[in-house]
């Protein structure tokens, strides 16, 4: 049998077919695939270090995230097709029972003296996001450190671009600064193949009015203006406050959210992207105006932030309110409407709320999305460029004050005098519709299922049970269980706990709880259900 032939049986997309047989000849060096987000970057990924292991060309895996959330997505997900990362390891080689680590670029930052003496040439490295090795400078000098005597560095990234000229290591450039991808699928390859949900962006537009300084000035946002009144003609059309403004945008999106839910998809979400705190607390309030419902609100700078995404992830509420909150690692395939209020405006960010949208649910079609948005023409800009490939060039393609709201250092007038700045009023109403990739009829996405445990991002496997856990989630799972019953048996003979550890470490033969293997800890448990039921001494 082929080895396509072989891999189509496991519900490998063609574009990962393609990647694998690139990889199947790479010996050295970097790789970057870019693909679109819910395209499925994570199994390649797995397949060809599952097929390095077997093969002996490697000793270990190491993935590399932004997030500690998506080290544990990524150790679960890849112990379900057989390989077992320890997620937030101390060190680069693995615990018994794992074939690698999962850890933060953060991390590696902070180590990267210790796991570069660590690192052989038979180590594979996998970056996932690749893009934020240029993010924060340590964050990238520490990687390359780290991994310097590695073979093989895997980079994936849905965006694998900057808004700034700073170069990504391990990206090869051509002579024009444009990134070079060895494997590329776009959200058109997506969109047309069924993969990703095609996009419909729904820009407003109108009389946008505020005061500044002694001027008060009117316009729409096809008028030309200075870059300081540019930024506060985007600031009047994203206020809370005025109610022919970003208030009406929301109501037509709530509009739409009830729409599709009245069509089918019941548990249909919507998002929007608040500027901060303040702004997104108003515009929760807007939304219970509208729906007679609270909308979830979630705040990066809030403790247990990524667990309220996972809560809205899996519930059938309408809205969720985020600040700095939707980028990678967070997915929701059930978004379909969407509101763009963020005062950020690069083609990075705005690429990774449109990512939100596309991602399709296994076993309902590929619907469309929308996404509500001020008319402002940097956002249309990237609306439209969204459509083709967004390549990481080394040069800007908008100046900083395009990208971003206005400061407040650059509120300040020539002579040095604060000018303020006061949003007046906005009527707005909805321009011609931008649809991604023409907006045709809906395509029927494959019915390859998706283990229901895991986001979107997860790898799709046909013949990987649900209930096939990683080591990950058998070490955690078994510990909690010896926790309980060394608790249990501490209580029945009124012994302390550390007594009852100390007779299991040494029975199983480790020294601490934490270095047990799986087997060890079995073993653990089964002394413990014994002395329990009598069937064994406890003590020694």
């Amino acid at each position: 049998m082929s080895a396509t032939k072989t891999i189509a049986r496991h519900g490998l997309r063609a574009w990962q077919v393609s990647a694998l047989e690139a990889m199947s000849t790479w010996e050295s060096g970097p790789f970057l695939i870019s693909a679109a987000p819910g395209a499925g970057k994570t199994r390649p990924s797995i397949e060809i270090a599952n097929r390095l292991l077997k093969a002996k060309a490697i000793d270990r895996v190491v993935v590399v995230c932004p997030t500690t959330p998506l080290t544990r997505q990524w150790s679960i997900a890849a112990g379900r097709l057989g390989l077992n990362l320890a997620p937030d390891a101390p060190e680069l080689i693995p615990p018994r029972d794992f074939h690698g680590v999962a850890v933060t670029y953060a991390k590696i930052a902070s180590v990267c003296t210790q796991w570069g003496a660590q690192c052989t040439g038979r180590t594979l490295v996998i970056a996932d996001e690749a893009h934020h090795l240029g993010e924060e400078l340590a964050w990238g000098e520490g990687f390359a450190l780290a991994f310097r005597n590695a073979a093989r560095w895997l980079l994936l990234s849905g965006t694998p671009f900057r808004s700034d000229t700073t170069p990504i290591p391990g990206v090869r450039y051509d002579a024009e600064g444009v990134a070079v991808a060895d494997i590329a699928y776009t959200y058109a390859d997506a969109v047309r193949e069924g993969i990703c949900r095609p996009v419909t962006f729904i820009p407003y537009d109108g009389t946008l009015q505020w005061r500044s300084g002694d001027d008060v000035i009117e316009a729409g946002f096809d008028t030309v203006l200075t870059t300081r009144e540019a930024s506060r003609r985007y600031r009047t059309a994203i206020s809370a406050e005025l109610t022919d403004g970003l208030p009406r945008i929301l109501a037509a999106a709530h509009a739409k959210l009830q729409e599709a839910r009245a069509a089918g998809h019941r548990d249909a979400g919507g998002l929007v992207v608040a500027a901060d705190s303040d702004h997104a607390r108003k515009i929760a309030k807007l939304l219970k105006d509208v729906s007679g419902k609270s909308p979830l609100v979630v705040l990066h700078t809030e403790a247990g932030a990524h667990k309220k995404l996972a809560a809205f992830t899996d519930s059938r509420e309408e809205w969720i309110v985020a600040v700095n909150m939707v980028s990678e690692g967070v997915d929701i395939p059930r978004l379909r409407v969407g509101v763009y209020a963020s005062a950020a405006k690069t083609p990075l960010i705005f690429r990774q709320v449109v990512g939100r949208f596309v991602r399709t649910i296994a076993g309902r079609p590929a619907d469309m999305s929308w996404l509500y948005l001020p008319g402002d023409p940097v956002l249309r800009r990237h609306a439209t460029d969204v459509e083709g490939e967004l390549r990481h060039v080394l040069r800007r393609g908008e100046s900083d004050e395009e990208l971003f709201d206005e400061r407040p250092e650059r509120a300040e007038s020539e002579k040095g005098e604060a000018v303020e700045f006061v949003a007046l009023s906005a009527d707005v109403a909805p321009t011609s519709q931008m649809s991604l990739f023409g907006g045709g009829p809906p395509v029927v996405a494959a019915a390859s299922p998706i283990l229901p445990s895991f986001t979107a991002a997860v790898p799709d496997e046909p013949e990987v049970s649900a209930s096939r856990l990683s080591a990950f989630e058998r070490r955690t799972i078994l510990r909690d269980k010896r926790h309980r019953l060394v608790g249990d048996l501490g209580r029945r003979d009124r012994r302390p706990h550390a007594e009852i550890n100390a007779w299991l470490n040494q029975a199983v033969g480790v020294t601490r709880v934490e270095d047990a293997t799986i087997d060890q800890l079995e073993r653990s448990i089964n002394l413990l259900l014994d002395a329990l039921a009598g069937k064994a001494a406890s003590r020694r």
